[in-house]
C-alpha cells in the first residue's frame, strides 16, 4: 500500500524484524522498520512509522500500536493472548519451549576430551558444562546431535603415560627409579602400576640400571627434561616387546578413561560415541595423501606442510613429522572430514581457550578438502578460576592438576557446579566463587532459582494443609482475573521462553538460559512475597496456581538443559 502510494520506493524490500522489548513501558513488541526506511524514502522515521501504523489492519491480538523514540513501531498484545501462554504450558508440559528450527540437520559436538594423564579438573569442566548444555540446547530446537568425546591415545603425551605408569611398576617391585621430571606422578598414575603389577606380577621387571643406561640427563642434572623423557619412552619400547608395551599402554589408557567416564557421569555428562585418535592413523595417511594430490602440500627436510595460508591461516602446517608418525592436525582434519563424508551437516568443537591456533587451520583444512568451512566451528572456551572468598584457591590434588571436578562437585554440590560453569558468556573468564556456590541464599544463582520451583511445589502441598481445592480447568477459564503487575510480568516471561531457547541454541550460549530462569526466578519470588496465592476466592485461587504451575514447568525445562535438578524440598 505505501509502496503503491509512493511513500516508500518501489524497489525496496526491507527486511522486517519485530524483537520483544525489555521495558514494559515500551509495549511488548517493538519493530524498527520505519528507521531502515527512513533513508531510502527520505522522509523522518517517525513519519514513516506513523504511515506504517496508519496502513496496519486491525488485529485481536493487538490491543495498541504506537510510535516511541526516534521512530521504533511498539506493539501491546491483547490481554487475553498473554495469558493464553499459561493454558499453552500445561498443555505441551516438557515439550514447552522445544521447536524444529534445526531439523533435518546433523551437528556433531565434540567436547572435553580431557588430559589423559589425570581426573578431568575444574578447568575442563567448565567445557564438559557448556558443550553438554549446548548439545541439549540444540537437541531441544530440533537438531540432531551427537556428542563425542575424542581420545587423544595417539600422541606423544600418552607415550609419556604408559611410561611413567610402567616406571611406578618398576619402583613398586623394588627398582630404584629416578623418576623424570617431564613424566606424570600421583596417586592416579600409582593406581594404575599397582593394578599393573596385581594383574602381570613381576614379570615385566627390569633393572633400573638397564632401564637408565646412557639416557639423556634430567633437568635437575643440567639434562633437557624433554629429552630425557623421550628417550625413555624408546627405551621403554626396546626393553618391553612389542606386545608387553602394548599391554601397559592399553592398561593405563583403560584406567584413566574409566576414571574420566566416571567423573563426567557425575557431573552429569554423557557421550554418544568416543573417538580413539589412534583408529584414525590410516585415515591421517589418506587425508594427507589427498592434500597432497590435490596441490596443497611440499616437502621441506622430510616433514611434509600443509599451504594453510592459502585458505587464510597465517603460517603453513606440518602434517608429519621427521620421523614419519602424523601430527594432531592430521588426525583432527581426518576426523572432521569423515564427519563431514559421513553425513554431518556440522562438526563443532568446544575447546580451551589455548587451542585458538587449530581455529584457522582446521577451517583451512577443511576448505582443502572441499567443504565450506563454515560446517567448521570452534568455541574457544576461556580458563575458570576458582575463589574463596577473595583469594584464589590452588588446590592441588594428588594428581599434581589443580583441583578436579570431583572435588569441585564434591565441594559445592553437582548442581552448582554445572549452572556456574554456564552462567556466564563462555568466551569470558569465570570467576567461580566456591561460598557463594555453597551458600543457600537468594545470592546463590543455582539455590535461587531451584528455591523458586521448590517453593510452588510448597504451594501446592499447602492445599491439602488448609483444605483447599484446586481445579485447573477453571482456572484456565479465568486467566483473565490475573490482571497485576507482577502476574503480567510472569507471563510475558513464559512466552518469551521459545523465542530464548531457539536464540541461545542457534548462538551456542547456554548462559543466555541461565539469565532468563534467573529472571524467572526472581518474578516468581517478587510476586509470591507481594500477593497472596491461596485466597478464599476459587475462581482467583485456581488462575494463580495455573500461572505458578506454568512457572514451575518453564523452570524445569531450562534446568533440565543445562543439567540442573529441580528439587521439591529445599
Amino acid at each position: 500500500m505505501l509502496q503503491a502510494n509512493g511513500t516508500i520506493p518501489a524497489d525496496i524490500h526491507p527486511t522486517i524484524v519485530v524483537t520483544r522489548t525489555r521495558d514494559a513501558g515500551h509495549g511488548d513488541f517493538a519493530s524498527n522498520l520505519a528507521m531502515m526506511l527512513a533513508g531510502p524514502a527520505a522522509r523522518a522515521p517517525r513519519d514513516i512509522a506513523r504511515a506504517l501504523i496508519e496502513a496496519l489492519p486491525s488485529s485481536e491480538a493487538i490491543r495498541e500500536v504506537f510510535v516511541a523514540g526516534p521512530g521504533f513501531i511498539n506493539f501491546y498484545q491483547a490481554d487475553d493472548v498473554l495469558s493464553a501462554v499459561v493454558r499453552t504450558v500445561l498443555s505441551q508440559g516438557a515439550m514447552f519451549g522445544r521447536a524444529q528450527v534445526g531439523a533435518g540437520q546433523r551437528v556433531m559436538v565434540t567436547f572435553v576430551s580431557a588430559d589423559l594423564a589425570g581426573p578431568v579438573n575444574a578447568g575442563q569442566g567448565r567445557g564438559a558444562a557448556v558443550g553438554a548444555s549446548m548439545a541439549n540446547l540444540m537437541e531441544a530446537v530440533g537438531f540432531e546431535v551427537q556428542r563425542e568425546y575424542h581420545v587423544d591415545d595417539a600422541g606423544r603425551q600418552m607415550d609419556i603415560l604408559a611410561t611413567s605408569v610402567w616406571l611406578g611398576y618398576l619402583d613398586l617391585v623394588g627398582e630404584s627409579v629416578d623418576f623424570p621430571c617431564a613424566g606424570y606422578e600421583g596417586s592416579c598414575i600409582l593406581s594404575i602400576s599397582q593394578a599393573l603389577l596385581d594383574e602381570q606380577g613381576e614379570r615385566l621387571r627390569h633393572a633400573a640400571a638397564t632401564v637408565f643406561a646412557d639416557i639423556d640427563a634430567d633437568e635437575p642434572a643440567g639434562g633437557d627434561k624433554d629429552r630425557h623423557i623421550d628417550a625413555l619412552v624408546l627405551r621403554a619400547k626396546e626393553l618391553l616387546d612389542e606386545a608387553d608395551y602394548r599391554l601397559v599402554f592399553d592398561r593405563a589408557l583403560r584406567c584413566v578413561l574409566d576414571g574420566i567416564r566416571q567423573d563426567l557421569g557425575e557431573f552429569g555428562v554423557h557421550y554418544d560415541h568416543g573417538l580413539s585418535e589412534h583408529s584414525l592413523s590410516h585415515d591421517a595417511q589418506r587425508i594427507v595423501d589427498k592434500l597432497d594430490a590435490s596441490g596443497y602440500l611440499y616437502e621441506e627436510e622430510g616433514v611434509r606442510w600443509f599451504r594453510s595460508t592459502g585458505f587464510g591461516d597465517d603460517k603453513d602446517r606440518p602434517l608429519d613429522q621427521a620421523n614419519g608418525q602424523s601430527t594432531c592436525l592430521a588426525s583432527d582434519i581426518a576426523c572432521i572430514d569423515n564427519r563431514l563424508e559421513g553425513g554431518f551437516d556440522k562438526v563443532l568443537h568446544v575447546v580451551g581457550a589455548e587451542q585458538h591456533g587449530y581455529t584457522a587451520r582446521r577451517a583451512a583444512a577443511c576448505e582443502a578438502l572441499g567443504h565450506s568451512r563454515e560446517k567448521v566451528e570452534c568455541l574457544l572456551i576461556q580458563s575458570t578460576i576458582l575463589f574463596r572468598g577473595d583469594k584464589p584457591v590452588s588446590m592441588s590434588t594428588d594428581s599434581g592438576s589443580i583441583v578436579t571436578v570431583r572435588e569441585l562437585c564434591d565441594e559445592v554440590g553437582k548442581d552448582a557446579a554445572r549452572f556456574f560453569h554456564v552462567m556466564r558468556k563462555f568466551s569470558q573468564h569465570l570467576d567461580f566463587d566456591l561460598d557463594l556456590a555453597r551458600s543457600q541464599s537468594s545470592d546463590n544463582p543455582v539455590y535461587h532459582v531451584q528455591y523458586a520451583y521448590a517453593r510452588i511445589c510448597s504451594v501446592m502441598r499447602q492445599l491439602d494443609q488448609r483444605r483447599l481445592t484446586f481445579d485447573q480447568e477453571t482456572g484456565l477459564a479465568a486467566l483473565s482475573r490475573l490482571g497485576e503487575t507482577a502476574e503480567t510480568n510472569l507471563m510475558t516471561l513464559l512466552a518469551g521462553y521459545p523465542e530464548l531457547i531457539q536464540r541461545a541454541a542457534l548462538a551456542h550460549e547456554p548462559h543466555q538460559l541461565t539469565g532468563y530462569l534467573r529472571d524467572l526466578a526472581n518474578g516468581l519470588h517478587s510476586y509470591y512475597n507481594a500477593h497472596k496465592v491461596l485466597v478464599d476466592d476459587d475462581e482467583l485461587r485456581h488462575a494463580r496456581l495455573c500461572l505458578l504451575l506454568a512457572v514451575r514447568q518453564v523452570l524445569g525445562n531450562g534446568l533440565s538443559l543445562i543439567g540442573v535438578s529441580t528439587p521439591e524440598v529445599m
